[in-house]
């Protein structure tokens, strides 16, 4: 996990997403009011990225020259400003925390060529990377192998006659599309003068930015916002809108998922000149990988059961009795065969189906944990020099409920068993929360499957009014989220990633049974958002059924995984990296992905059955093949309300429970305010705690 930034100063340039947006980006910007951008955004950077911190400049002149270092404070922190004979400045900001590769490669990367590199992320396939080779380091190799023709970056790649058939040669955007892991990055290509800079298809990674404004002209790309940016700009609201409405944005905003691209070379020679200055047009390019582009479509196959797709099933409420009767033998046939063997012989090959799927998610869902928990060299030795021998080089943000259990229990199967795996868990009302419960439980089963392995249950617990500081903070980088539920989310998210908390020797069988204060050192957390999305674990997804049917609950789940980049992940990223550790997610791995599409939706989920059964059918059934036979039966609860801060949430903010449920018909947006640094109320099309 990485924290990158690049700041760009200037006076003379107007930066627009599109040119159809050109006329209302010329109203933003150069009534500027000039603001030094604060040594915060290193600070907040250098917390997601503890081993390193980095910084590089170009400056851009108007005869199409860049100047390296001296001419544009290279180096010098806080001295961001437009020089008298550039057009622009470029500044790159790198902190690093560092998982793979034999020896520390600091960001930002520089070729000899002068581009500049800073990359977020992790890749498990579709770039070669050896086993003790830093991704980074190899991902910038391929990119400055790419060619730097115009064409790429104005979107033409077709254009191109470098990049042909049997040529070998590939532009920047091939190589980003065959990336399979999570990632943000931003590239300064020196040979075409073009910045690059992107998120993955499923915005695993967080980049933010901030488009030019009368208040601040700085076009700004970083992983997180620094606090007193979050301070001056909480009282603006985060609306639905893509690129091209950028001028009603907050000052902050979820950066939308793909590649884009802004082409400075020759811009004071060549480039198109208004009064304000040059128009510098940000370019959206498409994926070119047609696997990707059919993940990202998130299209099943078999959404609705019929009788020629599926053996009859009674539990499908779409099937009517008449159309199942008709298609059932009598009781007495010439053949024998009567209509409760019939039934029994469909219901065995039902159950059978969904066991050869469970298999198929469970080999994919093992693979993605394996890749995902490979320890290099580098990092092993870390470990192996611990003074304490209790070394856990990777935990689980644990619930005990079905998606923790299933991660707790494959990262057993994946990591040497000399490993202590610390599970890490978070509540609001000590022992009492329902997710302190399920833990516990949950804790008991692994140990029985897996008796070899010691497990490590962090008991991680706090009142919310001890967390006034604390809630400022996790504020800031949640923003330009603005929401209590999504506040609550964020402290607990932020909570169990610091993994301070306290060991119950007796239960985790360790030391001499007493309980001791720990803190996990585990630079690894794996995460099981995802899950629900794709599997039919939220509530609502069964509302959409119960109206509207299989072709409902298909699109309710496609909406889900198509705007999880927006809703959870920028969020979830930002609040986990802020320790200096880095988030994992089995679930949206690519190849998961795929095969959850390729498995009928009636074996993904049957939501005629009970909560506990129905919900998530196909993680239940390899929770089963695992030995996990009670958190089979666990049912759906989010952390918000597993750990009970929602509802200590809604008695400091609102009074009580019933008070929050009546203020969710308007829902409430957070501010800021000198009175109470979590938050005030006022009445906004937004979540509060108490909604799905």
């Amino acid at each position: 996990m990485c924290g990158i930034a690049l700041v760009l100063a200037s006076d003379r340039l107007v930066i627009v997403p599109c040119a159809t947006a050109t006329t209302a980006a010329l109203e933003t910007q150069h009534s500027c009011k000039r603001k030094g951008v604060p040594d915060e955004l290193k600070e907040a950077l250098r917390r997601r990225g503890p081993d390193s911190l980095g910084y590089r400049s170009r400056c851009l002149l108007a005869d199409g020259t860049v100047v390296v270092g001296d001419g544009c404070n290279d180096g010098v922190e806080g001295k961001i400003g437009v020089s008298d004979s550039s057009v622009a400045d470029l500044f790159f900001i790198g902190a690093t925390l560092h998982l793979r590769g034999a020896k520390l490669v600091s960001q930002p990367l520089v070729a000899p060529s002068g581009s500049v590199f800073l990359y977020n992320g992790e890749i498990y396939g579709g770039i070669q990377v050896a086993d003790d080779e830093n991704d980074t380091q190899a991902l910038f190799n391929s990119l400055e192998s790419c060619c730097s023709c115009d064409c790429h970056a104005l979107g033409r790649d077709k254009t191109c006659t470098c990049c042909g058939t049997g040529s070998g040669a590939k532009s920047v955007l091939q190589v980003l599309s065959t990336i399979k892991g999570p990632w943000a990055l931003i590239y300064w290509q020196m040979k075409s003068n073009t910045i690059w800079f992107g998120r993955d298809a499923f915005g695993r990674r967080s980049l933010l930015v901030h488009w030019p404004t009368a208040d601040d002209s700085h076009f700004i790309l970083s992983s997180v916002s620094p606090p007193s940016f979050a301070k001056i700009h909480s009282d603006q609201t985060v609306s639905d809108r893509d690129m091209s409405n950028h001028t009603k944005a907050s000052y902050w905003e979820e950066l939308p998922c793909g590649i884009y691209s802004m082409h400075m070379k020759d811009i004071g020679k060549h480039g198109a000149c208004m009064k304000e200055g040059w128009i510098v047009e940000v370019n959206t390019h498409k994926w070119m990988a047609s696997s990707l582009n059919g993940l990202i479509k998130w299209e099943r196959k078999l959404t609705v059961p019929t009788m020629e797709n599926i053996p009859v099933d009674r539990g499908n409420h779409q099937l009517s009795q008449s159309f199942i009767s008709s298609r059932e033998p009598e009781e007495n046939t010439n053949n024998g065969i009567t209509k409760a063997d019939f039934l029994s012989d469909s219901s065995l090959c039902d159950a059978n189906c969904i066991t050869q799927s469970a298999h198929r998610v469970l080999v994919a869902l093992r693979e993605s944990v394996m890749l995902r928990t490979k320890m290099n060299t580098l990092f092993q030795g870390t470990l192996d020099r611990s003074e304490d021998g209790e070394s856990a080089p990777i935990a689980v943000l644990f619930s005990g409920g079905l998606d923790s259990m299933l991660l707790a229990a494959l990262l057993d199967q994946c990591i040497d068993s000399k490993w202590i795996i610390d599970l890490l868990n978070v509540s609001f009302d000590g022992q009492l929360a329902p997710d302190r419960i399920s833990a516990i439980a949950g804790l008991k089963e692994l140990q029985r499957i897996s008796p070899c392995r010691r497990w490590r249950l962090i008991e991680i617990d706090t009142a919310l009014t001890d967390l006034n500081g604390e809630s400022e903070h996790v504020m800031s980088l949640i923003h330009p989220s603005n929401t209590f539920m999504d506040l609550n989310i964020g402290i607990a998210l932020w909570l169990a990633a610091g993994g301070d908390g306290w060991v119950d020797g007796s239960i985790c069988r360790m030391q001499d049974g007493s309980r001791y204060k720990y803190r996990s050192r585990s630079r690894v957390l794996i995460v099981g958002s995802g899950a629900d999305e794709q599997c039919a674990g939220y509530g609502r997804h069964r509302t959409k059924y119960r109206l509207g049917g299989w072709n409902a609950l298909d699109q309710e789940m496609r909406l889900d995984v198509q705007r999880i980049w927006k809703r959870n992940m920028g969020r979830d990223d930002r609040c986990i990296s802020d320790h200096g550790k880095e988030a994992r997610f089995p679930f949206l791995d690519e190849n998961v992905i795929k095969t959850l599409l390729e498995i009928p939706l009636w074996e993904i989920a049957k939501l005629d059955e009970p909560v506990g059964r129905g919900d998530k059918k196909i993680l239940r059934e390899v929770a089963r093949l695992l030995g996990l036979q009670e958190a089979a039966l666990q049912p759906k609860r989010a952390i918000q309300f597993g750990s009970r801060i929602a509802r200590e949430s809604n008695r400091k903010n609102f009074g009580s429970n019933r008070a929050a449920n009546q203020a969710s018909a308007g829902s409430v947006q957070i501010h800021q305010s000198p009175a109470s640094p979590v938050a005030s109320a006022t009445r906004q099309p937004f979540l509060t705690n108490n909604q799905p």
